[in-house]
This record gives structure tokens, C-alpha cells and sequence, in this order.
């Protein structure tokens, strides 16, 4: 393993995402195929949000077995534990359903009404 990183730290990362991510590869698929879903999020040139291709990646991710994650899989699930964590703390306050919020969580594989 690179990166240092311990057989415990990547049990503890692929835990963590498992909980994170709360929607199905299906309901992530069928949601990034909708406009609220492709509406939100910042850019990284080629017109599809940062959120939105890691949605695409989760996907990927939940479909694969545990025993075939590369490293670099680690990394995105961390990656996604790390941003699904931060965004909670920003919950606005009211009806959460329509929000850019909501979506944008969503698009990272965390649906907050679930």
C-alpha cells in the first residue's frame, strides 16, 4: 500500500463512506441524469460540476468490491467523506427539499431527506 496508509485507516475510509453515502448506485444514477442535478456545483471547465463527475465516480465506487478498490479509490472516498461532513455543518435553515443544498449533497451520494 502507498501513501502510508494502513490496512485500519482504509477499513476505517471505506466504513466512513458507506455511511456517508446513503443513496443507491440506481437512485445516484437516476438523480445525475436529471437537470437539478447538473444545475448545481462549481465547474471544472469541460461544463460538468465537480460534484456531479464524483457523483459519477460513487457510483463506480459502490459497484466495485470492496477487495478491487485501488488507492486512488481510497483517496476519492475519503475525499467524499471529507466534503458529504463539511456540507452537513452547512444545513440551511427550513425546508431543505428544493435547495441547491440538498442537490448539491446529493450529488456527492448523501440525499440529507433520507
Amino acid at each position: 500500500m502507498s501513501g502510508g496508509q494502513t490496512d485500519t485507516d482504509r477499513a476505517d475510509t471505506v466504513k466512513e463512506f458507506g455511511e456517508a453515502v446513503n443513496m443507491t448506485p440506481a437512485a445516484l444514477k437516476k438523480w445525475l441524469d436529471t437537470d437539478d442535478s447538473k444545475s448545481v456545483g462549481q465547474s471544472d471547465g469541460d461544463g460538468e460540476s465537480v460534484g456531479h463527475a464524483s457523483g459519477r465516480r460513487i457510483v463506480r465506487l459502490l459497484e466495485k468490491k470492496k477487495a478491487d478498490l485501488t488507492d486512488d479509490d481510497v483517496a476519492h472516498m475519503r475525499k467524499v467523506v471529507g466534503y458529504v461532513h463539511r456540507h452537513l455543518e452547512q444545513r440551511p435553515s427550513g425546508d431543505v427539499t428544493d435547495t441547491r443544498w440538498r442537490y448539491s449533497l446529493m450529488n456527492w451520494g448523501h440525499d440529507p431527506k433520507a
